[in-house]
């Protein structure tokens, strides 16, 4: 009896669901609290109550067996509401239990039918299975289990509303561009949507920039241009009683920094006319047809605020040589060009619009842009002489507290080759400068720090006394010896120890005049000058003791000298120009597009004239070294102790050795022989 009743209670899981396992369970353990108590009488007792729950589960098994007679089922969840885990699976199936099992949803999970040869049921199960592994099928072909997998239905419903899904925002979008696009019928151009279609120029209808032509200086002409046109929209009839009309174009040409926006700002602050202001890449869009539409409908805007003006900076976004883009060229930017052609000077005639541009590269702008009618006017605003370079310092210092041994004039005669915007930076470094190191006012000191920041760079850490010190000093004063005994060279400013970006040391020379007009005495005496730390180096310390610190010095006298021989005519091949002006384009396209008419012995007379012109500037570097050593010695130890010496200075210790006035005054003769 005992052997039958373990084994029934043994295989109570198969035959009913997780509740009444629990009291089986429960029951099992009642039991055997009471067995524990010793009677027989309970013993009995307790049998027969769970031979009782036995026949009920028999019973409810037997109910559920009917269920499952049923067809196959269309789904797992319709199949069977029994789970069982993964792991007892596994155990039913070693057992031989498993009599057939049906995959669903691709292998995860099984409606498994298991057997209970005591019990002589069977009852569907759902499993949750982990994939399905190769291990399970290997073990069911083992078994002899019936398996088979059934595809998932496809949902109608659920496909209709995926599709929907998928299509909702590509409909939206489109439809929002229909209505987009028929809401915004501008007379513009095409009805681009979204507002692509439309200029972004900056409308002032009153412009208020607050910059006068007060505030320009050292462009004078380019002012005066610009006033004859402010007039003109104040007082049209004056010019209209002669026959005159008003320039439609003005073409502003200048390298960057030099005021071409700083004028366009002054003209709107005096014309007290509509203004619009833009640039030339706000044209170019990657679709096709937006630049041209946005021109349309800039120079329309125009014409309904005319008189007017309008000012597109760098023009040359839009506005370069057609036909010279690798591969035909860009057909928007193209078609941008010919749509502002076209409004500039079309059928439509004189429509009271001006425009003025501004453009660092006047040699890729397009032939047709540049032709009168269109741009009527190319003013050249170029950079400042001596005279403009001190009216910019007088209108960007009236804001700065100056100390009174501040010179504008010997700031202006030390800054050669500078913008307005970088004289502005100029004292605008200078003014932090002073900041910085506690002053009231801006000194002198300050505005030398700044001229050398801005021309050398940062200020680095200061050299150790040794060798590469040493060498540094002798280089530096080969520069300014040679520079000062050759006629032509400009007067040494001050001579440098403190490493400023990748120098180690400098040497400044004060030009005498602005450099327009440079004589072949002026630049071979800059080779001379350039080579003189190099010739230096190698007569103190030998020629094997040379350095790489002649490097930039080197490439700087190559391209003098070169430049010397194809581009100035002062080379024994003669007066040629054997450079063609494309080659020196700042376009790469036209560059590649040049062609070299150079022959290969024309190019060899040109290599060994530029060689033998430094050959000759470097002898005399040589000899000049040479001539001089103690004098080279003095200063060398004088700068060393210092790590600046003043030109004052400079000349003054030199004048011990050498009699450099007398030089000076020949330099001078020279000079005037040469004008006579």
């Amino acid at each position: 009896m005992s052997p039958a009743l373990s084994l029934t209670t043994a295989h109570l899981p198969i035959c009913k669901s997780q509740d009444v396992t629990k009291e089986s369970h429960n029951r099992s353990s009642i039991r055997r609290e009471n067995t524990n108590q010793g009677t027989l009488y309970d013993a009995n007792l307790g049998r027969r109550k769970l031979l009782q729950s036995v026949g009920l589960g028999f019973l409810g098994a037997g109910f559920s067996a009917v269920k499952t007679a049923r067809a196959e089922p269309e789904s797992p969840q319709e199949s069977t509401s029994n789970r069982m885990s993964y792991s007892r699976f596994l155990e039913y199936l070693n057992e031989g239990a498993v009599n057939k099992v049906d995959l669903f949803e691709n292998g995860t999970v099984a409606i498994a039918e298991i057997s209970n040869p005591a019990l002589n049921r069977i009852q569907r199960v759902r499993v949750q299975l982990p994939g399905l592994p190769p291990e399970l099928l290997r073990k069911l072909r083992e078994k002899d289990v019936d398996f088979a997998a059934h595809p998932l239905e496809p949902n109608i419903g659920l496909a209709i509303l995926d599709l929907l899904g998928n299509l909702a925002f590509p409909l939206l979008l489109l439809g929002s561009l229909f209505l987009r696009s028929s809401s915004l019928n501008t007379p513009g151009g095409p009805n681009l949507p979204f507002g692509l279609g439309r200029s972004k120029a900056m409308f002032q209808m009153e412009p208020n920039t607050g910059i006068t032509f007060d505030d320009v200086a050292g462009v004078d002409e380019a002012k005066q241009d610009f006033k004859e046109i402010v007039e003109f929209l104040k007082s049209p009839e004056k010019f209209a009683a002669v026959g005159a009309r008003i320039p439609k174009g003005v073409l502003l040409v200048g390298p960057p920094g030099t005021g071409k926006t700083l004028l366009a700002k002054a003209i709107a602050g005096e014309a007290g006319v509509p203004f619009f202001s833009l640039s030339g890449s706000e044209f170019i869009e990657m679709f096709v047809g937006v630049g041209a539409s946005r021109v349309r409908d800039l120079f329309n805007r125009a014409k309904m605020n005319s008189p007017c003006l309008v000012f597109i900076d760098e023009i040359d976004a839009v506005g370069r040589q057609r036909g010279t883009g690798i591969g035909g060229g860009n057909d928007e930017r193209e078609q941008t060009l010919n749509q502002l052609l076209t409004e500039m000077d079309g059928f439509s005639g004189d429509s009271g619009v001006i425009v003025i541009a501004a453009t660092n590269r006047p040699e890729i702008l397009d032939s047709a842009l540049l032709r009168p009618g269109r741009f009527d006017r190319q003013v050249t605003v170029g950079l400042p002489d001596i005279k403009g370079r001190e009216e910019i310092l007088k209108v960007h210092s009236s804001n700065k507290k100056l100390d009174k041994d501040v010179s504008l004039s010997v700031i202006a005669m030390r800054t050669p080759g500078f913008s307005g915007a970088d004289l502005a930076n100029l004292m605008n470094e200078a003014a932090i400068l002073a900041g910085r190191r506690g002053k009231d006012k801006i000194t002198a000191k300050e505005i030398d720090d700044s001229i050398d920041r801005i021309v050398a760079g940062l200020e680095g850490t200061k050299m150790t006394d040794g060798k590469s010190k040493t060498l540094v000093a002798y280089h530096e004063i080969g520069h300014a010896i040679c520079a000062t005994l050759t006629p032509g060279h400009d007067p040494v400013q001050k001579v440098s120890l403190i490493p400023r970006g990748q120098a180690r040391g400098l040497t400044w020379f004060l030009p005498g005049e602005d450099p327009t007009l440079i004589s072949k005495q002026q630049i071979f005496a800059r080779i001379v000058g350039g080579l003189g730390g190099r010739a230096a180096e190698e007569v103190i310390f030998g020629e094997s003791e040379v350095t790489t610190g002649a490097a930039g010095d080197l490439q700087q006298i190559t391209k003098i000298a070169k430049q010397m021989v194809t581009m100035f005519g002062m080379s024994e091949i003669g007066p040629w120009a054997l450079m063609d002006p494309a080659v020196q384009s700042g376009d790469v396209v036209l560059r590649m597009l040049a062609r070299n008419s150079m022959s290969e012995k024309l190019a060899e007379d040109i290599d060994k004239s530029v060689k033998a012109i430094i050959d000759k500037a470097y002898e005399i570097a040589k000899n000049h070294i040479r001539n001089n050593r103690a004098a080279i010695d003095q200063l060398v130890d004088v700068l060393l102790e210092k790590e600046t010496l003043t030109g004052d200075e400079f000349r003054a210790i030199l004048s011990e050795f050498s009699d450099i006035v007398q030089q000076r005054d020949e330099i001078k003769s020279t000079t005037q022989l040469v004008t006579a």
